[in-house]
């Protein structure tokens, strides 16, 4: 299988300053091998997100309801991380981990336990709030990540990506008033609070999570690296949730709920917990090539977009009923997601020739790009994003 293509760049001497049909040709392949790659991590974040949801609902469904599964399966699936790395290392010439410095390895592992706290707090928030609150409380992550994303990649605020924000918060709005019959069993005021701002407290840090991985993405060299760096992060949370999970006796827990409490039985229980690991870490890594392939933002609105979709998911497979605001959420949420990618593409389309030429001359010549380095540098991202 032939991954690897040759880029060259015209060092236009004397010439008319226009970038060379061969060198045009090779930057249009280089964009072509960028979209590979985006809608590659864009179908695992939608497969990943709708798929863990559905099998979220099915444990609680049949009786699951331990706080340290729902935290645990979220990190878990790591291992299958080593496929796509391996991959990597056997079609190209890229070394395993060479782009990392005692620097990145540090901010993966700060990172990776701020996003095992982040996975407890969401598991907290979701076993003790009503899913209307839930959803409600979640529903400004965006808006949050929109604000986190001006301070601190300098994000422009543009009509396209304002009103997909404010549309899509609306549509989760929605979405939660309409679920407002489904309340716990027994809740408390005390658990009702502990698990407000557990819920806020996860939206706060993963709005804070997209942009500084964004800031980070700038130093990375290339695709492949992403992944490696997804691995350190998720062995860093699954070390914390391990620990938590002996130190709370979580593992003895598992048991007794497999035996006991799942009224589907063991196996069937086993098979939910598996799965679940799997669609969780398949979300979780297209979220972070979302991220270093676009922007935080753009991650934010793909992410949220989706709940409408887990919505229609639970329509189809639960036979939830598909009330009239469930509609309407979901028609906002189509609206946001589609005028937030028709003004990404209004932006591409207004990219003369000369901001690609600009481009494309700052690749080194007769440099390799290889589709699991087609982002080595950020240029060609950089022909694709908002100016």
């Amino acid at each position: 299988m032939e991954l690897s293509q040759h880029m060259y760049c015209s060092n236009n001497k004397g010439g008319t300053g226009r970038v060379s049909t061969r060198s045009k040709m090779q930057a249009e392949m280089g964009k072509r091998y960028y979209m590979i790659l985006l809608v590659i991590n864009y179908m695992c974040l939608f497969l990943g997100s709708v798929s863990s949801s559905l099998l979220s609902k099915f444990y609680f469904n049949h009786k699951g309801g331990s706080r340290w599964v729902s935290t645990w399966v979220q990190c878990a699936g790591f291992p299958l991380l080593l496929f796509p790395i391996c991959f990597f290392r056997i079609f190209t010439d890229r070394k395993l981990f060479s782009g990392f410095t005692p620097k990145i390895i540090a901010l993966s592992i700060l990172i990776g336990l701020l996003l095992g706290v982040n996975n407890l707090l969401f598991s907290w928030g979701n076993s003790y709030l009503p899913v209307s609150t839930n959803s409600l409380v979640l529903s400004t992550q965006l808006a949050f990540t929109l604000v986190t994303s001006m301070i601190i990649v300098k994000q422009k605020i543009t009509y396209p990506n304002l009103n997909c924000v404010v549309v899509l918060t609306l549509s989760s709005v929605i979405l939660a008033l309409s679920s407002s019959h489904d309340k716990p069993i027994g809740l408390t005021k005390a658990k009702y609070f502990k698990g407000f701002f557990s819920t806020v407290g996860a939206g706060l840090m993963f709005a804070l999570y997209l942009p500084v991985m964004e800031k980070i993405y700038q130093r990375v060299n290339c695709y492949a690296m992403v992944v490696e760096m997804q691995l350190v992060m998720e062995i860093a949370a699954t070390v914390l949730a391990t620990v938590g999970m002996a130190a709370d006796g979580g593992f003895s827990e598992m048991k007794r709920e497999s035996l006991k409490v799942f009224d589907l039985g063991p196996k069937a229980y086993w098979l939910t917990v598996g799965f679940n690991v799997v669609t969780w870490q398949v979300c979780f890594m297209g979220t972070a090539g979302m991220v270093f392939l676009t922007t935080s933002l753009t991650g934010g609105v793909c992410m949220t977009a989706l709940m409408g979709i887990n919505v229609l998911g639970g329509v189809l497979v639960y036979g939830d009923y598909f009330s009239g605001l469930k509609a309407v959420s979901t028609s906002l949420c189509v609206w946001g997601f589609c005028s937030y990618i028709y003004g990404i593409y209004m932006n591409m389309k207004e990219e003369d020739e000369n901001s690609i030429e600009k481009n494309v001359k700052k690749m080194n010549s007769d440099h390799i790009m290889e589709l699991a380095e087609i982002v080595v540098t950020h240029n060609i991202r950089g022909i694709l994003e908002e100016k």
